[in-house]
This record gives C-alpha cells, sequence and structure tokens, in this order.
C-alpha cells in the first residue's frame, strides 16, 4: 500500500467510520487523518490483519485505536481488546488515547503496567473490562493468576514491535499470541521492521495487509539535525556552552546508560531548579511525578534514556541532545522524533555528541536517514577534538 498518494485533503468522515465516530473524533480536533492513519484505518476496519510501519510522532496510537473502538463487540465483561506496549509510559499514554476517542461509548479501558498495585488493576478486570493495555510481563501475571482472560479477545495490537522484541519481550508475545484466539484480528505497528519483526509477523499474523509510510528520509522535515565533536571528558562542557547558546525552551537529553544519566542529572541539580531524570530503575510514582512535571512546563530539561524515550509524548519539546550517540541508529530516530512538534512551521532542533572513534556510527546514521548531517559549533568555541573519522 506504500504506493497510493497521500492526500492531504481527506477527512475522517472519508475512512468509512460512524457519523458519531467521526464527532466524537472532530471534538478531539481530529480532522484530517495523517498518512499512517489514511491508509491503515480502513483495512483495519475490514477485521483484516495490518501491518503499519511509520515513524514516531505519525499518529501510530490513533491509526490503530480508532478501527479497534469503531469494529467493538461487547462480549459481557471479558476484554475484548489487548494492546501490548513496551513500556509502562507508552502503555498510559495508549490508554488515555483510547478514553479520548471512546469517551462517548461507554467503553471500559484498563492499563495494566509493573510498578502498580497487583491487587488494584486485579480488581479491575474482575469488575469488567473492555480494552486492556499494557507491558507483557503484567499481562502474563494477571493471565496465569486466572484474573485476565484472552478467550473472547477480538483484536490484539502489538504497539512499538521493534522496542519490544529489542528489550526481550519476544518469549512473553509469543506466549500472549499462543494463547489468544486463532481467530483474532492482529495489528501490529513498528517504527522499523528488522528481521525479528518480519519472522513475528510471518509466524502469528494471517496474510497481513502491509502499509509502509515511512519515506526514504525517515526524520521529520521539522527537525534540524546537527552532530559536535568531542572527547567524551569534554561533553559536560560542552553540553553547557550548548544549552546558553541554543536557549532551549524544553529539552530531553539521551545518554546510554541509567548511570549515565543519574551522574548527569547530579551535576545539574545544584545549577538548574527545572531538571529532572528518567528511566527504568525509578519507581513509577517518581517516574509518574517527572512526566507530569515536564507536561506541564515544569521541568525543562529532562534526562532520559531509551528504555522510557518512546513513552514520552510530549508537544513544547524544542531540542533533543543525544549527550550519547544512540547504540543502534534506530533509535536516532526516535530520539529525534519527539522535537518540532510545537506547531506546523516550528522547526524542532536535534543535537548529537559524537567522538572521534564514533564516525562510523554517525555515518551508518546518515545512511538511514538519507542526508549529511552538518556540523555545529559552538560560539568561541575550542578546540574540543579532532574532526571525526567518517567512512562513507
Amino acid at each position: 500500500m506504500e504506493s497510493e498518494q497521500f492526500d492531504q485533503s481527506v477527512t475522517f468522515a472519508d475512512l468509512g467510520l460512524r457519523k458519531s465516530t467521526v464527532k466524537q473524533l472532530a471534538s478531539l480536533g481530529y480532522v484530517h487523518p495523517s498518512e499512517i492513519q489514511q491508509k491503515f484505518i480502513p483495512p483495519a476496519l475490514s477485521g483484516t490483519d495490518c501491518l503499519g510501519q511509520s515513524q514516531t510522532g505519525t499518529g501510530k496510537t490513533a491509526a490503530f485505536m480508532i478501527p479497534v473502538i469503531e469494529r467493538f463487540e461487547k462480549a459481557d465483561h471479558d476484554p475484548r481488546v489487548l494492546v501490548l506496549c513496551p513500556t509502562r509510559e507508552l502503555s498510559e499514554q495508549v490508554a488515555e488515547e483510547a478514553r479520548k476517542i471512546s469517551s462517548d461509548t461507554s467503553l471500559e479501558v484498563a492499563t495494566l503496567v509493573g510498578g502498580r498495585p497487583l491487587r488494584k488493576q486485579a480488581l479491575q478486570v474482575e469488575h469488567g473490562v473492555d480494552v486492556v493495555v499494557g507491558t507483557p510481563g503484567r499481562i502474563i501475571d494477571l493471565f496465569k493468576r486466572k484474573t485476565l482472560t484472552f478467550s473472547a479477545l477480538q483484536t490484539v495490537v502489538l504497539d512499538e514491535a521493534d522496542r519490544m522484541l529489542d528489550i526481550g519481550f519476544r518469549p512473553d508475545i509469543e506466549f500472549i499470541l499462543k494463547n489468544c484466539p486463532k481467530d483474532r484480528q492482529t495489528l501490529l505497528l513498528s517504527a522499523t521492521l528488522p528481521p525479528e519483526v518480519e519472522r513475528l509477523a510471518t509466524r502469528y499474523m494471517n496474510e497481513p495487509i502491509r502499509v509502509d509510510v515511512s519515506a526514504t528520509n525517515v526524520t521529520a522535515d521539522a527537525v534540524e539535525q546537527f552532530y559536535l565533536t568531542v572527547d567524551e571528558h569534554r561533553k559536560f562542557p560542552l553540553l553547557v556552552r550548548l544549552l546558553r547558546q541554543e536557549r532551549p525552551r524544553q529539552t530531553i537529553v539521551f545518554c546510554r546508560t541509567k548511570r549515565k544519566a543519574d551522574d548527569l542529572y547530579n551535576r545539574f541539580r545544584t545549577r538548574l531548579k527545572q531538571v529532572a531524570t528518567l528511566h527504568g530503575d525509578l519507581p513509577q510514582a517518581k517516574r509518574d511525578r517527572v512526566m507530569k512535571s515536564f507536561r506541564e512546563g515544569k521541568v525543562r530539561m529532562l534526562i532520559a534514556t531509551d528504555i522510557v524515550g518512546r513513552g514520552i509524548d510530549v508537544s513544547g519539546i524544542s531540542h533533543i541532545i543525544n549527550y550519547d550517540i544512540p547504540e543502534h541508529s534506530d533509535d536516532y530516530v526516535h530520539r529525534i522524533g519527539r522535537a518540532g512538534r510545537l506547531s506546523s512551521d516550528f522547526h524542532g532542533r536535534a543535537f548529537t555528541f559524537v567522538t572521534q572513534a564514533q564516525g562510523n556510527e554517525l555515518t551508518r546514521i546518515e545512511i538511514l536517514v538519507n542526508r549529511m548531517i552538518p556540523e555545529y559549533k559552538i560560539e568561541d568555541e575550542e578546540h574540543y577534538t579532532p574532526r571525526v573519522r567518517r567512512h562513507l
């Protein structure tokens, strides 16, 4: 389906949705579907298995949630829809989107994730839920306790499938799918389609329709990209100078490890009031408080790891800073996709720190995004490092 043209004049009313759904979407400000929504919703509405590839920030959540809710059929108090997500933050974001889209109906949406009281979630399921959104581990936990049943499932969604496989959820996903009804509809959404995701789709999906809207240039046009050369031990002073020069409205600084994120946070917290850190070792309550403050603009600089990067969907982010070049090139696309969502004419900015030995990693990113990334110069810059070695 990737050959079909994207018509920006198309409205949700043109996609075969009920009038009540179109009215509800309009009340949320949803009038013209994004490309992934325009191409994914019609086949998903038909009940066919669908595999969608689209980058971060393109509206994938609504692309699968709208047809899921449109096709929903009540089955007593057992869930009819299961959405699997890689992180707690993304699960909560997807569940909130589901509640908004279905707010004119009586659908009950449950978020089942680790880091939350198990008993409270179990009671919610026992009282009856229609749509379950959660992480594989907690879903399996409640299933094995016989609190959660899969027998009435009509649709199963694998959201951010590539990330779930990246962080080791393959056995859990396969266990869940093997225990779901064979006649279910399966929807798979992913930013990239590495061989592992392809194998999963081949094994557990029934002749899926493929919807690929990942452009040749896989990064958002609304993000200006730069790299800066720097020796590892001089990253911190370079970051300070970059922040002073750019004066970001709101920024995420990405680190590869939780230890690096904590170290960087500890160096900044005595200098800045509006700084916080976010990674997988933090208690869930703390992560919730940090995300709430970040969304409200009370935190202007968030230091995060990739494990939570895909659960961050905030419209005020002006800058992304890759303090550490991402371990996997695909993560670069997800990181910088967080910027540039302020308005249609706003250009976010993304900066990547690259050491001399990481020239090949920069080149791999440039091949992926199909563009040469220019070097950024700090005003009155000292020489932080010799130019990186780049091999094309």
